[in-house]
């Protein structure tokens, strides 16, 4: 989700690595250890959260984390928690990086040291706005950006007039829009002086009204001194929630340990479409270029440091606009006519190899998730001993041996489940791979199998949770049986003919021998011919119901019964790829379910409508489902999630409604027909067997970005391509790392490239020029933010009586 900002749209992402704290304090009790977990929250609100690791005060926990964030935020915060039974969970520390910090670590493996924690200086909300000032009353308008703390969000607001001792006055709201006239309203009314006036503020604390006995829970105030409104008495001002002054206790930084991370954070500013026409038709046209090595797409991937930083945009771009297939079909063809050895087929890191690794992830989610996640989920939960040590290997053997034929079984039969796009890609390669070494029976196999079970099922299996399969990295134990078995796998899947050839460990290649017979072979083999024949599959084949997603969130009644209560009510949700089920609480019987051919869309629904945040709706052919998700990322992960395992059923909706119907009308467009159709265009509508929302201007930026930051080797390669055509001889050292087959091509791509590359640099550098428009905040200027807390003051005389 984007941020509109004056005429483009602004996407930030993040990409966390949670590696590990240290020296932890420990427990004051007779134990000392603790049972920490660590949390990735946007200001305020959580966004992630790690596993628990038990009894350790210098806890590992190797977990990665990536989402799209759909709002604007300040500080990206990581807090570390000691789980308690009994009690509210307690901070140990944190670790609270300002936005404009971020690329300081930029993909840097750093320690931060913890920070103290303290209910008074943790603000719990982004920005907060005052627009108006008028000298002599003080009304709050309304709340907008708050965080769900606990479950909850009841906040008010305590207005003080502070600078003379024995005369403060302090007016409290209740209720989430703050009304100026209404009951809640308290007047006080005293004389000042005016010599005095300077030395008074006005003082606004957000506070969130708690039921649990901790009490209330601060979430941020701001000071404002009554001199800053001057002669005319309006004052208007963009203010940052601040923490409250002398809050919390003295805490010595060094005594609370320090938290391993390596965050990456991306900003794209996306400029409207027609301005990268130019860059996007050169780059979508690389498959029709001769030869291959000359068109943009593969001139990008020369110039890049790491072929992985072209190949995501390059796939999502070209799997957008229904071009991959033919491209990388281009890109295979040329790498296989350079390979001298069959035994050594895509064994590099190559443009194509990062490609395809990049197609089949996104492409083969729920291919994966469908034929994996089961077996998977059993395995980590059983927790069975799997340990083939030498001297335990007779006895131990046989849980391993399961497991392995188990999920051979389950991939070797998943064939017809394969997504159409990677089996077009599969017969490319091995038509290319058959015809460029005739001899060799088994390549059209090998060139299949070193990409579906060495690069895709494999990895899968030795890290889950990296593919969605598991929600956090599997324990120590777990992690090894997975190993094994993903070892094993990959050995299979190569059809290695010599047991001992592909194994370091004497032990593996015992155990291997378990499978070395000819039913494994023809099994991986007749696997490999279904996924590697062009042509669509039937997708409606009957399947097992796999559990996709679940979590508690709230929901509103859907109004089945007319006359019923249309209120809100926390409950368990079970996605699977057959249905989509609600309960009363996890493990009951569904009190509603939703068959996946009857969601007509899934959409965001727009704040206005309860008054309440991280709202969607599910779609149906005769109501609409509306869930309100625990946090901003949750709710997007539903909604996608959503869209993906119904973006093929045949009705789906290409308009909805953005707001809810309420009072006998639609909010959005004020229509008064509950079945009027939609007012604004769906946002999933998603080609058939890609999985995946792509935008191609944001993909074409991204690209634009790269060839920018590589400017100086796109230069280089053009001196490169100079130097070819005058000097026909042996390739010159300090060109050789390109691959240039025609010189003239390239340079012709080139000089295009270059040029796209300059029109967009100049957009960049306007927008860079307008940016900076700021308001004055009192006497200190800041960037405008987002709208969060209002603020009124309205001027009644010219007296020196202030009425608040």
């Amino acid at each position: 989700m984007a941020v509109e900002e004056e005429g483009l749209r602004v996407f930030q992402s993040v990409k966390i690595k949670i590696g590990e704290a240290k020296n932890i304090p420990p427990y004051p009790g007779p134990n000392r250890m603790r049972d920490c977990y660590c949390t990735v929250n946007l200001d305020q609100e959580e966004v992630f959260r790690t596993k628990i690791v038990e009894k350790s005060l210098c806890p590992f926990y190797g977990e990665d984390f990536y989402c799209e964030i759909p709002r604007s935020f300040r500080h990206l915060s990581f807090y570390i928690f000691d789980r308690d039974v009994f009690r509210r969970d307690s901070s140990i520390g944190k670790v609270a990086v300002k936005k404009e910090d971020l690329q300081k670590y930029h993909g840097k493996d750093t320690w931060f040291q913890l920070q103290p924690v303290s209910a008074d200086s943790e603000v719990q909300v982004s920005t907060e706005r005052t627009p108006s000032f008028l000298i002599n009353s003080c009304f709050v308008l309304e709340c907008q950006g708050l965080p769900i703390v606990n479950g909850q969000c009841d906040p008010y607001a305590a207005v003080s007039l502070l600078g003379l001792s024995r005369k403060k006055a302090t007016s409290r709201f209740f209720s989430f829009l703050f009304i100026p006239s209404g009951p809640n309203y308290t007047k006080r009314q005293f004389d000042v002086e005016e010599e005095d006036v300077d030395k008074l503020a006005l003082r606004v604390d957000l506070w969130n009204a708690s039921n649990l006995k901790f009490g209330d829970e601060f979430l941020g105030g701001v000071r404002v001194p009554l001199r800053v409104l001057g002669q005319a008495g309006v004052h208007d001002a963009w203010y940052f929630l601040q923490p409250r002054e002398n809050g919390g206790k003295s805490v010595k930084v060094e005594d609370l340990g320090s938290l391993r991370l390596n965050i990456v954070y991306t900003e794209d500013h996306v400029f409207p479409s027609e301005h990268y026409t130019p860059l996007r038709d050169l780059l979508l046209d690389s498959a029709n270029v001769e030869p291959v090595s000359a068109s943009a797409a593969h001139t990008l991937g020369e110039v890049c440091r790491e072929k992985q930083e072209a190949a995501i945009p390059l796939v999502r771009l070209f799997l957008h606009y229904g071009k991959i297939v033919p491209f990388i079909s281009a890109i295979a063809h040329a790498e296989i006519n350079r390979t001298q050895d069959p035994n050594t087929i895509f064994r590099g890191n190559s443009l194509t190899s990062k490609c395809i690794d990049e197609t089949m992830k996104l492409a083969g989610m729920h291919y994966l998730q469908v034929t994996l996640k089961p077996i998977i989920d059993e395995i980590c939960t059983e927790h069975k001993s799997c340990e083939i040590d030498p001297v335990k290997l007779k006895d131990l053997s046989e849980n391993l041996r399961l497991y392995v034929d188990r999920i051979f079984n389950v991939i070797t039969t998943s064939g017809v489940r394969c997504p159409t796009v990677m089996c077009d890609i599969f017969f490319s390669l091995r038509e290319s791979a058959a015809t460029r070494f005739q001899v060799d029976q088994d390549v059209r196999y090998t060139a299949v199998s070193s990409f579906i079970f060495l690069r895709f099922f494999a990895p899968a299996i030795l890290s889950p949770n990296l593919f969605h399969l598991r929600p956090h990295h599997p324990d120590p134990a777990t992690s090894r049986t997975l190993t094994l078995i993903s070892k094993t796998i990959q050995t299979l899947g190569s059809l290695a003919k010599s047991k001992s050839a592909n194994f370091k460990e004497s032990y593996m290649a015992a155990f291997y021998d378990y499978f070395n017979e000819q039913k494994y072979a023809d099994a991986v083999k007749n696997f490999l011919d279904l996924i590697s024949t062009s042509g669509k599959w039937d997708q409606k084949s009957i399947e097992t119901p796999i559990m996709l997603k679940e979590g508690f969130m709230i929901k509103r009644a859907q109004g089945r019964n007319r006359f019923g209560m249309k209120n809100f009510k926390k409950r368990w949700f079970r996605l699977t790829n057959h249905e989509f089920t609600y309960h009363k609480t996890k493990g009951e019987g569904a009190l509603c379910s939703i068959p996946i051919e009857n969601i007509l869309a899934v959409e965001r629904l727009e704040e206005e409508s309860f008054k309440m945040k991280n709202m969607f709706q599910v779609i149906q052919p005769e109501r609409a489902l509306y869930i309100q998700a625990n946090n901003c990322v949750e709710a997007r992960d539903w909604i996608d999630i959503l869209t993906k395992v119904s973006q093929c059923n045949r009705k789906r909706l290409s308009t909805y409604h953005p707001s809810a119907y309420l009072n006998g009308h639609w909010l959005c467009c004020k229509l008064s027909a509950d079945s009027a159709p939609g007012c604004t265009p769906c946002t999933g509508g998603l080609p058939a067997n890609i999985q995946l929302d792509v935008d191609g201007d944001r993909e074409t930026e991204r690209i634009y970005s790269l060839f920018s930051t590589y400017m100086t080797k796109l230069i280089k390669m053009q001196e490169a391509c100079g130097s070819k055509s005058v000097y026909d001889g042996p390739e010159q050292e300090e060109y050789s790392s390109f691959v240039i087959d025609d010189p003239q091509e390239t340079y012709k791509t080139l000089k295009q490239i270059i040029s796209a590359v300059q029109t967009l640099e100049q957009q960049h550098t306007k927008y860079k020029r307008d940016k900076f428009k700021k308001t004055k905040i009192g006497s200190q200027e800041h960037p405008i933010g987002d709208k969060s807390f209002q603020c009124y003051i309205h001027q009644q005389s010219e007296s020196s009586t202030y009425s608040i």
